[in-house]
């Protein structure tokens, strides 16, 4: 079973890194570095909606510093460059939106920090890969080789990723996409969160490769993950999960399924075991909490690009 999902997960990371940074980008990143100061943090408590567009697979939002531990094991190329960890450390805030396929688009990213835009514009403007454009939102960057667009100012980095060469200004216009609902609250002092809207089908496909008739109608997933203590040199990590489900009587019919799985895979060592079936659904109205038990880096990873593998 893990083998088979291994393999899937190898051949989703290789769907999701095709993209190769030219050096130009290199630098600018590395311009990025050229002075540090203190970052301001963006009050999301806040925020009612995310300068991102709609339509996304997957949402995330993270406090760089306190999700350093997960975002190290994310399973996105990008995140897990030198440069672009430098980059994180000028970096206190960000917003990502991951695409399906069929939108052409691959991602988006907004993020907040102290950036020498200035420094940033010439390089760019010495290259001839990145040619400035002008839309409604005022000019940006584009590199029709990286099929990526970019604006960088003092405070704010917007980055935009697509499959072809298709492309617009990475500054979506205000207000954005609107935050779902009781999303503020529920993220309130998590280093990383994310929300997919309509999860059902890929929470489906991920019990189906373990044949379990599980059929999940949630029309809203949040997700809140954590870095736990390190256990004989290993860090443990956890995440507590709401689905929301149209109405009570649905969300108290899949708790009564999650608690029928603890009994029959309590005791088992399955990841997916470990992770959803460890600690008992708690029901709220719609919504079904599920906190989640530990596990290690590794499974932890896997877990993450079956996420990534099931939702874009």
């Amino acid at each position: 079973m893990e083998d088979r999902l291994e393999r899937k997960a190898s051949c989703y990371h290789k769907q999701i890194t095709n993209y190769n940074p030219t050096p130009i980008f290199l630098l600018l990143l590395a311009l990025i570095l050229s002075c540090k100061t203190t970052p301001q943090i963006p009050d999301f408590a806040l925020m009612t909606s995310v300068p991102l567009e709609g339509g996304a697979s997957v949402y995330i939002f993270a406090d760089v510093e306190g999700a350093a531990p997960v975002l190290n094991i994310f399973p996105i190329e990008e995140l897990n460059q030198k440069q672009t960890k430098q980059m994180m450390d000028r970096t206190s805030f960000f917003a990502a939106a991951l695409f399906p396929k069929e939108s052409e688009r691959r991602f988006q990213l907004i993020s907040w920090g102290n950036y020498p835009n200035s420094g940033a514009g010439m390089a760019l403007g010495m290259n001839k890969s990145w040619v400035k454009q002008n839309s409604k939102t005022g000019p940006y960057w584009h590199s029709a080789e990286d099929k990526l667009s970019l604006v960088i100012d003092s405070k704010q980095a917007f980055v935009a990723s697509w499959l072809d060469d298709k492309h617009s200004s990475p500054v979506t216009p205000l207000p954005g996409t609107e935050l779902p609902e009781t999303f503020a609250e529920f993220r309130k002092d998590a280093p990383i969160s994310l929300w997919v809207d309509d999860p059902g089908p890929g929470i489906n496909r991920i019990f189906d490769n373990r044949e379990i008739p599980f059929q999940i109608p949630a029309r809203r997933l949040f997700a809140n993950l954590y870095p736990g203590e390190e256990i004989n040199g290993e860090r443990q990590y956890h995440a507590v999960i709401r689905m929301q489900f149209s109405g009570s009587v649905q969300a108290r019919g899949i708790a009564s399924l999650f608690t029928m799985a603890r009994v029959m895979f309590g005791d088992s060592d399955w990841a997916l075991a470990r992770f959803f079936f460890v600690n008992p659904p708690v029901q709220d109205g719609q919504n079904l909490d599920i906190t989640t038990g530990f596990l290690s880096e590794k499974d932890f990873a896997l877990l993450l690009q079956m996420i990534l593998l099931n939702w874009t």
